[in-house]
């Protein structure tokens, strides 16, 4: 009887390590990863006395989330693991945006929806694509192509309608399936996006609101 005791013993011990091991690894911190708002623009665009307020982009479940995404397959969203987005997509990708409007200079004002900034113009974003995509694999590596798309409508508050809208995209293949390289190709693929999406959109106010002298505020 002693001998089973033993093996018993032993393995009530074992399994009380892996146990123990799993815990410690998921109490390793995360690394969290921070995104920058785009700086340079271009020096034709016009400057509009308007102010402008942007919304939270509405996402679905798969990328409305502070994990980062990655798609092994067309079909199939995992995350990275121990690695994580500041905040939620969404919220970085608004506050972002804003930030960018300000760096470009050619606005009035600007602000969120959650400030209470009485607006002439709302920007209403959808975040489509937000994502790393698996385009080939070997057995050592990954090469993995970020994918963001933003579509943009522009609401003119004054007249309660949408007056344009648009989609903007931009892929950026990483350099490497490390972590580090991935969240890179994001803030390039998001930079490009959000510098198009912006530029875009000032000058389509600037016009309208040339054609519309009523909507501007006082």
């Amino acid at each position: 009887m002693i001998r089973p005791l033993i093996l018993t013993l032993a393995l009530v011990a074992l399994s009380g390590c892996t146990g123990l091991g799993t815990l410690r690894q998921a109490s390793k911190p995360n690394d969290l990863y921070l995104l920058t708002p785009k700086s340079t623009f271009s020096s034709s665009l016009p400057r509009v006395q308007k102010q402008i307020v942007v919304e939270e982009p509405t996402a679905t479940a798969a990328v409305n989330t502070d994990q980062i995404a990655v798609q092994p397959t067309a079909l199939q969203v995992q995350y990275l693991p121990r690695a994580r987005w500041v905040d939620r997509a969404p919220l970085i990708v608004q506050a972002l945006m804003v930030e960018s409007y300000e760096n470009s200079g050619k606005v009035a004002a600007v602000g969120r929806s959650t400030v209470g900034l009485r607006a002439d113009y709302v920007i209403a974003p959808d975040l489509r694509e937000f994502q790393g995509v698996v385009v080939s694999e070997t057995e050592n590596t990954k090469t993995v192509r970020v994918e963001v798309r933003i579509n943009i409508k522009i609401i003119d508050e004054y007249e309660d309608k949408i007056i344009a809208s648009s989609s903007f995209q931009e892929n950026v293949v990483a350099t490497s399936d490390q972590t580090s390289d991935l969240v890179e190709a994001f803030d390039v693929a998001l930079g490009r996006t959000m510098r198009d999406a912006v530029e875009w959109s000032v000058r389509r106010i600037h016009s309208h609101a040339a054609n519309n002298p009523r909507n501007t505020r006082f």
